[in-house]
């Protein structure tokens, strides 16, 4: 089964953001039109749906082709995404000249380190458990 390792391992990788990205962007819409919510973020909402799972999957090829070399275990790995991910969505968002608010900027310190256990949390079992399914792991 070493037929299309990376593309098993994108596939494995982008399943996860594409999923929470759904009820993310349901969540959004039901506040957004159903309860009138005022932020328009319509203009940035494009950085993640199209970017994020993206670069999940090629995060993953490079997980795949590089863990023998690294020897850095997978959830350690995929919490440096947020790294990129981060410097990314703030030059999206000054780009677009999209206002963040002040009480976001203000709990930016708190919400870095929660990003980081979040995402390595999902890359050491949701990625890897896709991993040892597509028998990648």
């Amino acid at each position: 089964m070493n037929k299309h390792v990376y593309l098993r391992a994108y596939l494995a990788g982008i399943a996860i953001p594409t999923i929470f990205l759904l009820f993310v962007m349901t969540g959004y819409i039901l506040l957004r039109y159903s309860l009138h919510f005022p932020v328009p973020i319509e203009r940035v909402i494009v950085f993640p749906m199209a970017l994020v799972p993206n670069l999940w999957g090629l995060w993953n090829i490079a997980f795949v082709a590089w863990r023998d070399k690294l020897h850095l275990h997978i959830g350690l790995f995929g919490m440096l995404l947020p790294i990129l991910l981060a410097p990314l969505g703030f030059l999206v968002v000054s780009l677009l000249d999209f206002a963040i608010p002040h009480a976001f900027l203000s709990i930016l310190p708190v919400l870095a380190p929660v990003a980081l256990a979040v995402y390595y949390l999902a890359w050491k079992y949701l990625v890897n458990g896709l991993n040892a399914i597509l028998g990648i792991a």
